[in-house]
């Protein structure tokens, strides 16, 4: 590098010690507006070229100013996620699979838990608008009417996940969780079973909970069944309190004590499956047990536990592609995805022994 040259890069980089736009657009031999298309349009850049600017970019510790590219195009390239907990394994999975959806496409992700309280879920979305994101995911329907109103006043691209409801008047990616719980109790019927216990997560601003709970009982009253006022348990979806439900229906008497337990999720029925094993009881010999999710542990326990498939990459999969297919004009709209669930039949459910049918 010649001494003028040497001197132009030092001008550029303002006394900061810090590789400029300049700089790289020196070094690799092109414009500072070829620099600029090579990182926010690279598709308008020959892939020799582009890959020269960035091996530069590199060799220099250069990166493009995020504030610069979304005032030069409009655009802020920052997509949002709100996801009740990031406790659960299936939120995790959906988000790992968006991000590497928006990756692709140029796009961060912001990622934002709202612990199942829509006010602060509110709260979270408002701040991210603030920040400029350019497409929001949220789980599923339970938010105050104001986000909706936000959302379509901006025009900004949202879908809800982990859900699904023919006729939704916004986009959701996921499945129908009365029908999936209701495929479920009716499984159990089929069997042979007719007193079930449910141990299900709070259904307080949970849509899916609630539908959840509908499935079965709506499937139980077609069958000319209903739950026993002490066999609906609602808690915190933990092995603790698995453990201590099953304590608690372990302990009712003999002809009224279920047959069937049908847990909302499979942390909740593996602690109900340790808790009766720990009672005396046998799964599937006195007890049916059934989950929701196929945890990779649920497979490897014994009994192994018969659950109910999602794929939740999947969802965060869709979701994340009707994002971007709406943010680089392909759609108009992000549109509803319907993802199958599919029954695993394991060894934690039977046929109710003889003596125990009631």
């Amino acid at each position: 590098m010649t001494e003028q040259s040497d001197s132009s890069v030092k001008r550029a980089r303002e006394g900061s010690g810090r590789a400029k736009l300049e700089e790289v657009a020196q070094r690799s031999g092109v414009s500072t507006a070829t620099v600029s298309r090579a990182f926010n349009t690279p598709e308008k850049v020959s892939p020799e070229t582009r890959e020269r600017i960035f091996a530069t970019a590199r060799a220099l510790g250069w990166v493009p100013n995020a504030a610069g590219r979304a005032l030069a195009s409009n655009r802020t390239h920052i997509a949002g996620v709100i996801i009740p907990t990031l406790d659960n394994e299936i939120f995790s999975h959906q988000v790992g699979a968006m991000q590497s959806v928006f990756a692709e496409h140029g796009l961060n992700l912001l990622i934002a838990c709202s612990n199942y309280d829509p006010e602060l879920g509110l709260q979270q979305a408002r701040a991210m608008i603030e920040r400029g994101v350019e497409a929001l995911a949220m789980a599923g329907e339970t938010h105050p009417a104001a986000l909706f109103d936000d959302l379509d006043r901006l025009a900004l691209p949202y879908v809800l996940t982990y859900a699904y409801r023919p006729g939704a008047p916004y986009a959701m990616v996921g499945f129908d969780n009365e029908a999936a719980f209701s495929r479920m109790t009716r499984y159990l019927i089929d069997l042979g079973h007719r007193r079930f216990a449910v141990v299900m997560q709070p259904n307080v601003n949970n849509d899916r909970v609630q539908a959840r709970l509908r499935g079965i009982e709506q499937t139980l009253g077609e069958a000319g069944l209903s739950l026993a006022p002490d066999a609906l348990i609602i808690g915190k979806a933990s092995l603790d309190f698995g453990i201590a439900c099953a304590a608690k229906l372990a302990a009712l008497p003999a002809d009224c004590r279920p047959t069937a337990i049908i847990c909302g999720n499979d942390t909740l029925a593996l602690g109900v499956q340790m808790g009766l094993t720990r009672a005396g009881f046998c799964v599937p010999g006195d007890f049916s047990v059934t989950g929701f999710d196929d945890l990779e542990l649920s497979s490897r326990v014994t009994p192994a536990l018969t659950t109910m498939f999602v794929d939740n990459k999947d969802i965060g999969r869709l979701a994340a592609e009707q994002l971007v297919h709406c943010l680089t004009g392909r759609i108009e709209k992000p549109q509803s995805r319907q993802v199958d669930v599919s029954l695993r039949l394991r060894e934690s459910t039977a046929a109710p022994s003889t003596g125990r049918l009631g």
